[in-house]
């Protein structure tokens, strides 16, 4: 048995392992047919692991299905197949807890400090006619405020009266008026400015990316006739939102807010421009739903390098887009290292979950227009969060 068959049996075994469901039994285990539907039993006495597979019967040697097991189990195990059994340790990785607690139990005041330093610079349109309103900065802040204390808008008001106390706002809005503030498209484009301006001050830290979408549930609900049923199906809308994500501190870059019926692929390029504005970024990584040529060279265009993994269909022809051929050939030839990269994705899974365990995974408002600028208050709520606890773990003094 040469050298190269042995890797190619390895490689075969680390697909196996990562693609298909090994089950432990009492006499050893059972590993899936790579090719076929049947199942095949390595067997291990400490000593010695065995295959009932043809390839291990007839050459005596450690096959593929030896090889899927030692990556779920152990990594000793040696070339006569010699296995000694150990005790898989679960990667962990050190948190500061000082700076967590100090971080979490000083949040608050933080968020309503840093919250006035990015609406202080917020201009108030000049008036014209009628009714003199509140400034624009007010409104803004008590509307993220109010996202951030998930209260009701009524039970908000005890937190915007904090705020005027200690100079943060200069009028305390009625309850009313944040929610009217809210359904007004003008102010989409402020919050959507607003998202950059908050993760700005981690430039030097985020260099990979990640970008993905995730949805929120509102209180509207659809009704339309399926023929592919023959019935009437309800079902409850929701709101889309894109987002780009740094995979080090979770700070969001870009977002975009979409109907549910928008398609990822589309969105990347937007959020790549508008991050490319504030960060340098090495590596951008997505799933399979971004993958197409125009989004490998939108990437590469950035100076980054992406990091997209490849449907069963795709080819490596270039057809305009060399990093497009780049890429597949770096797949296809080093897949256990492309796909170390392209796992810095599951941060954005992080991501999801931190903004929804903190703000919620619905919206309250009703209308449309309310609707997307509540999802972008809670992008901007996370945000600044996400500042906050780098300013005691890094030392961080971010300016607006």
């Amino acid at each position: 048995m040469n050298k190269h068959e042995m890797q190619a049996r390895k490689e075969r075994g680390l697909m196996i392992a990562k693609t298909a469901r090994i089950e432990k039994t009492d006499n050893g285990w059972k590993v899936p047919s790579q090719y076929g539907n049947g199942t095949y039993t390595v067997i291990s006495n400490g000593f010695e692991a065995k295959c009932n597979c043809p390839d291990h019967e007839k050459r005596k040697c450690k096959c593929k299905h030896i090889f899927a097991v030692e990556f779920m189990v152990t990594k000793q195990v040696d070339n006569e197949g010699n296995v000694t059994i150990t005790q898989t340790v679960r990667k962990t990785y050190k948190q500061n807890w000082n700076a967590y607690d100090n971080a979490q139990t000083n949040e608050k005041q933080h968020f309503m400090k840093l919250l006035k330093d990015i609406t202080g610079n917020i201009e108030q349109p000049e008036y014209a006619f009628g009714r003199p309103t509140l400034p624009i900065s007010d409104m803004i802040y008590s509307s993220v405020l109010k996202t951030y204390t998930t209260f009701s808008l009524r039970r908000f008001m005890s937190d915007i009266e904090t705020a005027k106390e200690k100079g943060y706002v200069e009028n305390k809005p009625c309850y009313a008026s944040v929610g009217h503030f809210m359904q007004r498209e003008d102010i989409t484009p402020v919050l959507s400015e607003m998202v950059a301006l908050t993760s700005a001050p981690l430039k030097a830290v985020e260099h990979d990316f990640a970008i993905d979408s995730t949805g929120f549930g509102t209180s509207n609900f659809q009704r339309w006739f399926s023929f592919k049923h023959g019935k009437d199906i309800n079902s409850r809308r929701w709101v889309k939102c894109h987002f780009m994500t740094g995979v080090k501190t979770n700070i969001i870059s870009s977002v975009k807010v979409t109907s549910e019926f928008n398609n990822d692929s589309p969105e990347l390029k937007g959020l790549v421009a508008k991050t490319d504005e504030t960060f340098e970024m090495d590596e951008i990584c997505c799933d399979k739903a971004y993958s197409s040529r125009d989004n490998h060279k939108i990437i590469a265009q950035t100076g980054a390098t992406p990091f997209i993994p490849f449907k069963k269909n795709a080819t490596g022809k270039s057809r305009g887009s060399l990093i497009w051929s780049k890429m597949y050939h770096y797949f296809m030839l080093n897949n256990n290292e492309y796909m170390e990269h392209y796992h810095k994705r599951s941060n954005a899974e992080t991501t999801v979950h931190m903004v929804k365990s903190k703000f919620g995974d619905r919206v309250r408002s009703k209308s449309w227009t309310a609707q997307v600028n509540e999802v972008l208050c809670k992008i901007i709520c996370h945000n600044i969060c996400v500042v906050v606890q780098e300013m005691h773990e890094l030392g961080l003094n971010p300016q607006f």
